[in-house]
């Protein structure tokens, strides 16, 4: 066990190392539970944010590559934007498993139509999708809303917080508006005036 009568500066060593070992964004009230549950300190909301803006001010001063960010709900430990490239080349060099064409199709309209049923996936698709949805749910970037009040009761699939860690938003809200996407129109000839 910990001792219960650690100094007040060494709460925010605990918080920085939960929100750095957790491999998703981490909420307040999380921190709070794991603190109190290691018998550390109870401590209030306001205090745990507060300790997360000082360990937040901390990273920016000393011009890091890592930075704490708020995103899902919680806060997260990631690369900073300008090191995007870098890492995105890793990715790519180290990425075996990446989403296929039908995965990244069944994602965005689950993303898109949440909850969706699997026969309505299938109908935008054209084609079955047991594979792929099985494929996503494994990888956990979908999962299980519930059951329609359709007749056969069929499963109901959304969005996962894993997915909102994946592609860095906080919500589908920030996902791009489909009439923000441009459409390349097929033409031949001169458009008309």
């Amino acid at each position: 066990m910990l001792c219960l009568f650690m100094g007040l500066e060494k709460l925010d060593n605990f918080i920085e190392a939960l929100i750095f070992a957790s491999e998703k964004s981490i909420g307040v009230d999380e921190i709070g539970q794991v603190m109190e549950g290691a018998q550390l300190k109870k401590l209030k909301s306001e205090k745990i944010k507060s300790i997360i803006d000082d360990i937040r001010r901390k990273y920016d001063s000393l011009d890091l590559a890592l930075e704490l960010v708020f995103i899902n709900g919680g806060y997260q430990f990631l690369t900073r934007k300008e090191y995007y490239p870098v890492i995105n080349q890793l990715q790519i060099q180290r990425s075996k498993k990446k989403l296929s064409q039908a995965a990244l199709e069944t994602l965005a309209i689950v993303a898109y139509k949440q909850p969706i049923a699997k026969l309505e996936i299938e109908q935008i698709r054209g084609v079955n999708c047991d594979y792929t949805v099985q494929k996503l749910l494994e990888r956990e970037l979908i999962t299980i809303l519930g059951k329609a009040d359709t007749v056969g009761r069929p499963i109901l699939y959304g969005t996962s917080s894993l997915f909102m860690d994946y592609f860095g938003i906080n919500s589908t809200l920030d996902l791009p508006q489909l009439s923000d996407i441009q459409i390349e129109s097929n033409t031949i000839g001169h458009p008309k005036d």
